[in-house]
Parts: structure tokens; sequence; C-alpha cells
């Protein structure tokens, strides 16, 4: 086994490998590259594919009981300064790099059908490898110089790939906002990363915490100052995991391609930041100012991105915020403490999310087959319906994504979501009671979605039906079972759709060639059934009565045998309140659903009328879109302009104005150069007399 360990830096150069081939193949030979398609594919795909094996290979030696492993080299030194580059290998890292590698892969397999028509199709598998390797070698660093590196890697990947069609103005804008957005948050991380090893001259996790702890204790550095420096790392997970306020470029970003969307909002970026505050927490979880905001930040954002959601009517707008709110819980939980809880949920979620978002993916391309390339069109829940009978596989493995999100049990997410409810409600009941609401209304948007999705009448057909949803001004349509507002798809600018004139045809067709949607080809399908086997069982693996997860996955600062005292004062009576609680409320949110979208006995509009301004909160993403648009695009656009006036009139100026007296005092001197030394002695005798007389005067 030791083997396995020593090549275990093979898991993330592996993808590194075939990016770089496949890179090298379109910069030196573009055309033969793009003609070998299948052949790129299958070796990216190989690649990854070996580094999930290695993966798994390594996560059953940690099963078994094998100790932690680092291996380092000094990369850099400068008198007592030594840096260190390397990998290691733990519980956390063994748990991470499976999620990561398997997702991943699955993705690629799905691309093949996807993308089949795109002419990017080579360049994409490059950027999707890249970006694999990117967050794996993040997984493996052994210290948080090196994280901050693949940390910034797997955030240019995200521009490239969120960008990927660069000739649609929207995805460009999307991945300008996401890489703009994320570069605030990760200023914080850098701020606080340089001030932590100021404090304790250590960039490793544990020796920053314990340091960090002693020097609070004895005095030498102040809670506040501990407590900012904690708080700008934390910035970093925020903007990478789209926790209030830099939760505004994780929607946008779904104008990449679906592939990229669902690994980004499953395995890797999104679950970079959790994974950051997991390695940090030696450094978080000594500093109470820290651990609140965490907890306040996760679960704010969990209700929020919830309240936003219902109100989605893009297919893949709907999901991202289901994403936003299910990283808050996350973030909450390793706020209130629960450590494994909120890693147990980002397994889960890993993997449920995926096969969401690969599901919606399959939609689309089914319904392109009716309303062509046209985003607008075929992301928009409302021109759907009844897609249960032409896509089976899809609906069921989609059905079985909102169950399980939904928490609603035996599924995945019912035992890491119950867990981290319960771990809020023992820390602080206030953010329990918003974390059982969020989950409510989580059911209710989930199953909102499918209903609107899979059942009853298929409207995709319907050419008047395209018409009013592409004006800008209808105001209501009506779509066989519901009449809803006409304001295009779900969290768009408006104003867009006037503008929204080009899309980029990755099918090969700009209209529609039939008259009802199918079922995708088994490279899409295969992975959302894959994905559908973890997304039901997974969580059985952390169960109260038997949390094998918890006895693998703990805090750093624990030890095995405090975590198997701790299981054995479970109290099955407290479980069941606690869960009945949250399928309780999850239940009604489905009920709801279900009263409205499947069987038309509660009218949605006339609800939203009702609640006209909390309608057109939630509609309008709490206006912070549009507050910062106002704030920071247009208030910096203004400061650059009188910045560039102050450039143009003063410093030009004060140039120009000293070039002009130049130009002229050569002028006016260049007639009294006439090269005789007697005119010269006379303007100097001329010069000094002027100066005795004024002297002598004064």
């Amino acid at each position: 086994m030791e083997v396995i360990y020593q090549y275990a830096w093979l898991i993330p150069v592996l993808p590194l490998i075939g990016a770089t081939l496949v890179g090298l193949g379109l910069i030196s030979l573009n055309q033969v590259t793009n003609r070998l398609r299948q052949l790129n594919a299958a070796l990216i795909i190989s690649l990854m594919g070996a580094a999930m094996g290695l993966s798994f290979a390594i996560l059953w030696s940690q099963l078994q009981g094998h100790a932690p492993y680092t291996r380092t080299l000094e990369w850099a030194a400068a008198g007592n300064f030594h840096l260190s580059m390397g990998y290691t290998i733990d519980h956390l890292t063994a748990l991470m790099l499976v999620i990561v590698t398997t997702v991943a892969f699955l993705v690629m397999v799905y691309t093949d059908g996807y993308m089949a028509h795109d002419p990017g199709y080579v360049r994409f598998y490059a950027y999707l490898s890249l970006f694999g390797s990117s967050m794996l070698g993040l997984v493996v660093s052994p210290n948080l110089v090196q994280i901050y590196i693949f940390w910034e890697l797997v955030g240019m990947c995200s521009y490239l790939l969120v960008g990927f069609w660069y000739d649609r103005k929207s995805a460009a804008d999307a991945a300008q906002k996401a890489f703009v957005t994320n570069r605030v948050g990760d200023f914080g991380l850098l701020l606080g990363i340089l001030g932590l090893f100021w404090a304790t001259g250590s960039f490793d996790f544990q020796i920053m915490g314990d340091r960090l702890t002693e020097l609070v204790h004895t005095g030498s550095l102040s809670n506040i100052l501990a407590a900012l420096f904690a708080i700008l790392v934390f910035l970093g997970p925020v903007a990478k995991s789209a926790q209030f306020p830099l939760h505004v470029w994780l929607p946008d970003a779904m104008e990449g391609p679906t592939p990229i969307s669902a690994l980004i909002h499953a395995a890797t970026m999104v679950a970079a930041g959790v994974f950051l505050i997991a390695r940090m927490y030696p450094v978080f979880e000594h500093v109470p100012a820290a651990m609140n905001t965490i907890a306040y930040t996760g679960a704010f954002t969990a209700f929020l991105g919830a309240t936003i959601a219902i109100t989605q009517n893009d297919i893949k707008k709907g999901l991202a915020y289901s994403t936003i709110s299910q990283l808050g819980y996350m973030v909450m939980a390793m706020g209130v403490g629960a450590y494994s809880a909120g890693l147990f949920h980002l397994m889960t979620h890993a993997y449920f999310k995926a096969m969401l978002f690969l599901g919606s993916g399959s939609v689309i391309h089914g319904m392109e087959a009716v309303v062509g390339h046209d985003p607008d069109l075929a992301q928009d829940m409302r021109l759907m319906g009844g897609l249960r009978k032409y896509m089976p596989i899809t609906a069921i493995t989609f059905f079985i994504g909102c169950v399980a999100i939904s928490g609603i049990p035996p599924f995945a997410g019912f035992w890491s979501k119950d867990e981290i409810l319960s771990a809020a409600f023992a820390s602080n009941p206030l953010l329990w009671g918003v974390g059982w609401l969020t989950a409510g209304i989580t059911a209710f948007y989930m199953f909102r979605m499918y209903f609107t999705t899979f059942e009853g009448n298929f409207r995709g057909n319907k050419t008047q039906l395209w018409k009013k949803l592409k004006s800008p001004i209808g105001m209501a349509i009506v779509t066989g079972f519901e009449r809803t507002p006409a304001f295009g798809p779900g969290a768009m600018t408006k104003g867009e759709l006037e503008a929204h004139t080009g899309h980029h045809n990755d099918h090969g067709h700009s209209h529609g060639h039939s008259e009802y949607p199918h079922e995708s080809p088994w490279t899409m399908t295969l992975p959302l059934v894959l994905l559908a086997v973890p997304s039901m069982l997974i969580g059985l693996v952390g169960t109260p009565f038997a949390n094998y997860f918890e006895e693998f996955i703990y805090s750093p600062n624990e030890t095995l045998e405090e975590v198997l005292v701790k299981a054995a004062e479970f109290n099955p009576q407290e479980f069941y309140v606690m869960a009945g609680a949250s399928v309780g409320i999850s239940l009604i949110g489905i009920t709801v659903a279900s009263l409205m979208y499947l069987w038309g006995k509660i009218n949605p509009v006339a609800i939203a009328a009702k609640i006209k301004p909390l309608y057109e909160l939630s509609l309008n993403k709490w206006y912070f879109d549009d507050i910062y648009h106002q704030v920071f695009v247009l208030g910096l656009r203004r400061l650059a302009r009188q910045v560039m006036e102050v450039d143009f009139r003063v410093v030009d100026g004060a140039v120009n104005l000293t070039g002009f007296f130049t130009l002229v005092s050569g002028e006016g001197l260049k007639y009294l150069e006439n090269g005789r030394a007697q005119f010269y002695a006379l303007i100097v005798f001329a010069a000094v007399l002027g100066l005795v007389i004024f002297f002598g005067v004064t």
C-alpha cells in the first residue's frame, strides 16, 4: 500500500497531462486535433479514470487505518524562511479525491453526448481536464501557500469554462462577473494568509491554529486581530462557495455549458470554499467571532438562495440558487461546530446536485429538438411539461434528486441535512429555525421544478407561447394548468430579452425539427443512472445509529475515542423529534407544490398578487444585482471617468504647459544665438549688472 502513497502525486498530474497534450495539439495542429475529437476525449476521460482508480485505492487504504502521509520538498528558502511544496494524504484528502474524480469522470462521459456537435468539443475537454487537475491539486496541498496557488488556478479555469461561448455577450459578461467577484474574496484571503503568517510564522494549518490560540491566551495577540485574520481568510470561501454578499456570480455562471455547471456546482469550485474552511478549522475553531460570522453567513445564505429559487423559471438558474442555499447549510454547519455534518452534506450534495444539473442538461438537450438552440426557450420550464413520457430515464433520476435534496428518508440528503439541523438546534435555536424553514422552501421549489418540467401536458410545441415568453411586455401567459407572469427566464436582467438576439449554436441548428422532445443518448443517461445510486444510498454511511462517516471524518482537534464516546450518547428520542420536524416541513412543501403545479387546486398567481412585494423581492433576487450594478459597476465607471478627467486636465495639462514654455523659450533664444563670443559676454555682463542693481535697491 505504501507504493500507492508514493505515487499519489499522479492524481492531479494525470489530468494535467491530458490537458497539456490536447492543448498543445490545439495550438500547433488545430485542425488535425479537432478532427481527432473522439480520440482526444477518450484520452482525457481515461486519464481522469486512472486518477479516480488511484483515489479509490487511497480511500480504501485510509479506511483500513493507514496513517496520514505527507511528502514535501523545499521550494524556497531565505534565511530562516523555508517554504515546502508537496502533497498530503489524510482522511479529508482521501474523501475529497474520490468525490472530485468520480463527479469529474461522469461529467466527462456526459460531455461526449451533450457537446457532440459543438465546434469547441476538444477545447472543452482540455478545459475540463485542467479544471479537474487544479481542484485535485488544491485538495492534496499540504500548506496554505500551495492551496492559494491552486485556488487561483481553479478560479482561472472557471473563467474559461463559464465564458466558453465567449462570442455570446451574456457568457462573456458572466465570466467577467465571476472573475471579478472572486478576486474580491481572494484579496481578503491573501491578506488573511499574510496576517496569519505574520502572527504565527507558519503556513501549516495545525501549527497556525495552535500558535494563534497560544498567542491570544498569552496576550501577545489581541482577540480582535485574531478574529480579523480569520474573517479575512473566510472571505475566500465566501466568494468561492457563493455566500452572501459575494453570491451574485454563481447564477450567472449558468451561461456556461451544462456539464461545467454540474462540475462547478457539485464537486469543484464551490466545494473548494467549504474544503478550505475544513482545512482552516484549527484556526477558526478557537476564534468565536469567526465561528459566529461563518454560522450566520451560512444561515442567511441558505435562506436567501431558497427564497429566490421559488420564482425562477429557468431550470438551470433554479438549480443554481438551490446550490447557493445548500452551500449555506454546509457553511452554517462549520460555524456551529458540526465539522463532520458539513462535510457529510458536501459529499451527499455533490452526487445528487451533479445528477440534477446533468438532468437539466438532458432536458435542455431534448427541448432543443423542439425549440432550437435558444436558451430563453430551451431552459424555460413554462415551455416544458409532460417530459416524463418522452424522457423517462431523465425524469426518474431527476425525481430521485428532488427527493434527496428535500431531505426525505432514506435518501442521502435526509441524513446529512438532519445532522446539520440537530447541531444547529444544540448551538443556536435561531439558526435551526432558519435552516428548518429553508428545508420546507427547498422541498417546495424542487418539486415545483419537477412538476412543471415532467408532469402535465407538453407545452413546448406551442409557437404562440414562444412569442409570449419572448415578449418583454407580456404580463401573463396560460401554460395549461397555471398562469404565470412572462418575465422571461428567471434571474434575467430587465431589458435583457430585447438585447438578447444572438445565441451560440452548439447543436448545429437554430430552430427545432421535432414536435416532441426525445430521450438523451446513453452517454448522457448513463452518468445519471450511476449518480442516482449514491444519491439514494450514500447517506446510509452516516446514520446516527451507526455513523461510519463521523468515525472517519472528524474535527482535527478531536480524537477517535472522543467521537466514539459522543456516538454512544446518541438519544433516539431526540433524533425522532428533530427528524420528524425536518421531514414534516419538507412534506408540507411538497404538498403545497403538488396542489399548485400538479393538481392545480391553488392558483400561484393569485397568491403572488396578494404578496406582491415579497414576490417582487424574490423575482428581483432581493435587488442585490441591481444595487451592486448601481454602486459598484456604474459607481466605479463614474470614478474612472473622473480620474481620467483629472489625468487629462491636471497631469497632462501640467506636462503640456511645461512643454509649451520650453518651446517658446527655445524659439526666443535661437535668435540670440549668433555665434559671437563678444555678444554672449555682453549678455552675461548685463545679467550680472541687473542682479547687482536689483539687490542694491532692495
